[in-house]
């Protein structure tokens, strides 16, 4: 499956060939990923750089009124935010499709991540390390549903830090992949995905006991 992800986006004129644009008739295993994090984090930018398609992005425009309801520290700047969920598709071949969910930040949207997690096959945690705590809720949510993930570091440009202080900080697990990223290029959202799917591979190899959920999402 890495493989095929790593295909399936090698080519950056790819969304714009007409053959990509329909979903191939032979197409019957859809696997699911959801991009989750904080406010602000990239989970739009990241679905929209690798989808195939173009995504769909319920947007909305920031307005005063909802100054007092969401944090917008550290992401003052931004003008649009994600109101119910970001969709984007990678076909992997004639018969598997790779659809990607990314959720929305504020705090008034949570109530949906649970929904959006049913069936999910895992996860990418986006974090902006400018303001790790804002992740703290996608991880306990995922780890609460037995849904395996990897945390990625979206760039930002702000001040570097060390593997050893991201993992202290998130107190994750060795087990839990940590890379980092651009969500802005292809190149590098694809590596993330490519990340998660050689996780998971590990986690079901022979021999290794996948949680109820996580087992469920791939049968």
């Amino acid at each position: 499956m890495d493989s095929a992800i790593s295909e399936a986006t090698a080519d950056p004129a790819a969304s714009a060939r007409p053959e990509r644009a329909a979903l191939a008739r032979t197409a019957d295993n859809g696997l699911k990923i959801v991009v989750v994090g904080g406010f602000g984090v990239g989970k739009t930018t990241l679905v929209r750089s690798v989808s195939e398609i173009r995504p769909l992005n319920t947007e909305e425009t920031m307005t005063r009124a909802g100054e007092d309801v969401d944090d917008t520290a550290g992401v003052s700047a931004k003008t649009a935010t994600t109101v119910a969920f970001d969709f984007g598709r990678i076909t992997l071949d004639a018969r598997n499709v790779l659809y990607l969910f990314g959720a929305p930040g504020q705090e008034r949207f949570w109530f949906l991540w649970d929904r959006l997690f049913a069936g999910t096959l895992g996860a990418v945690v986006l974090v902006d390390t400018r303001r790790i705590a804002d992740s703290w809720y996608a991880i306990d949510r995922l780890e609460h549903h037995g849904t395996p993930f990897i945390v990625a570091c979206n760039d930002f440009g702000g001040p570097r830090h060390t593997d050893a202080e991201v993992r202290d900080a998130l107190d994750l697990g060795p087990h839990v992949p940590l890379v980092h990223c651009d969500a802005r290029s292809r190149d590098s959202a694809r590596d993330v995905l490519i990340t998660l799917v050689e996780h998971l591979r590990t986690l079901y190899a022979p021999g290794a006991r996948p949680t109820a959920p996580a087992q469920e999402a791939l049968s």
